[in-house]
C-alpha cells in the first residue's frame, strides 16, 4: 500500500465542492498527506479564497483554487463533494473535461427534510447515474458516504494530524465500490491517506448500499444522540 502512495502521490486531486464541510476536511487531510490539491467551486474568488485559508492552515503552498470546470480540467482525480440537489448539473459541466479520470463520488441522495429516510433515485444509485452519464471512458468510484465531516475535520483547528499515516486514527471505516479494480485501488489509496480504512465493495452497482446507510446513520445520531456514527467491518 505504501508504494501505492507514494505513487498517487504525483497525482493532482481535483475536490469539486472543496469550499464545503466534507470537502473542506479531505483537501486538508490529503493535503497534509502530500497530495497537490485544487478547490473547485461555482465561485472562483471564493475557491482561492479557501485554497490561501487551507495553505495557511497547513503552512503549505499545495493547494489551488478555481473554477468547477478548471479544477477538473487540472486534475487526475476528480472527487465530486456536492448536495445532491447541485449533481447534476454538475456531472454536466465537468462531462467533457473528466474523460479518461478517475472520479470519485460521494454524493448521497439525501432530499431535505425527510434526511433521515432512504430516497434513492430512479437510476438506482447516484454514483451508477454519474457512471452511465460520464460514459465508459470514466473510471466512477463511490466512497466516503458513510464518514460524516465533522469527524474528519475534528483535528483541521489545529492545522496538524495525529494520525494521517494511519487508519486506526479514526474508527470509521469506508467502502469503495467501482467497475475498474484499479480505480478502486487507488481510491482505496486514498481513504488511507485520510486516516481511514478503506475496503474494496464491489461494482458500481453496490453504491445503493453505502447511499442508503447515510440516512440511516443521521436517523441513529438523533435517536441516540450519536455524534458522527460511522460503520466498521469486523470479521474473524
Amino acid at each position: 500500500l505504501e508504494d501505492v502512495l507514494m505513487l498517487e502521490l504525483e497525482k493532482t486531486i481535483a475536490i469539486i465542492g472543496g469550499t464545503g464541510g466534507l470537502g473542506s476536511a479531505l483537501a486538508f487531510r490529503w493535503g497534509q498527506f502530500g497530495y497537490k490539491i485544487i478547490l473547485g467551486s461555482r465561485n472562483e474568488e471564493k475557491a482561492k479564497l479557501s485554497a490561501t485559508k487551507l495553505n495557511n492552515l497547513m503552512d503549505k503552498k499545495s493547494a489551488k483554487g478555481m473554477s468547477n470546470r478548471d479544477a477538473a480540467n487540472a486534475a487526475e482525480i476528480i472527487v465530486l463533494t456536492v448536495p445532491f440537489s447541485n449533481h447534476n448539473a454538475i456531472v454536466d459541466e465537468i462531462m467533457e473535461v473528466a474523460q479518461g479520470k478517475i472520479v470519485v463520488d460521494t454524493t448521497v441522495p439525501l432530499v431535505p427534510p425527510k434526511v433521515s429516510r432512504v430516497q434513492l433515485p430512479e437510476g438506482g444509485s447516484v454514483a451508477r447515474m454519474t457512471q452511465e452519464k460520464l460514459g465508459k471512458n470514466v473510471r466512477v468510484v463511490s466512497a466516503f458516504q458513510t464518514i460524516a465531516a465533522a469527524e474528519l475535520a475534528k483535528e483541521t483547528s489545529s492545522g496538524r494530524l495525529s494520525s494521517v499515516n494511519s487508519p486506526s486514527g479514526l474508527e470509521n471505516e469506508v467502502l469503495g465500490c467501482g467497475n475498474n479494480v484499479e480505480a478502486r485501488s487507488c481510491v482505496i489509496s486514498l481513504v488511507e491517506a485520510a486516516g481511514l480504512k478503506g475496503w474494496h465493495a464491489g461494482p458500481i452497482d453496490n453504491s445503493v448500499v453505502g447511499e442508503s446507510l447515510t440516512p440511516v446513520l443521521i436517523f441513529l445520531n438523533k435517536r441516540y444522540k450519536l455524534n458522527g456514527s460511522g460503520i466498521r467491518i469486523v470479521g474473524h
